[in-house]
């Protein structure tokens, strides 16, 4: 299967398949001509350059829920302790 075609559905991959994916180019790439080398290395960048932003989406989908749980314990913590004081 060419490079290529594996790429088009990159993004529905996990990142375990896209860092197996990238193994797959690097090992093509060991074993290629000049002409073949410079194709698979460029769809190589285009792969990382994808991880890479497939990454930083997910961490700041991570820092995102993790401060919408930590404002959500904070305030439930000032709801108690408001009922608290008025008892």
């Amino acid at each position: 299967m060419k490079v290529k075609n594996l790429l088009d559905d990159i993004e529905t991959k996990s990142f375990e398949e896209l860092n197996n994916l990238a193994n797959k180019i690097i090992n093509n790439l060991e074993q290629k001509s000049l002409e073949d080398f410079t194709q698979n290395y460029q769809e190589l960048i285009r792969l990382n350059s994808y991880i890479e932003k497939k990454f930083q989406e997910e961490t700041r989908s991570i820092s995102k829920k993790t401060k919408e749980k930590i404002d959500a314990i904070i305030s439930d913590g000032k709801k108690t302790k408001s009922n608290i004081q008025k008892n």
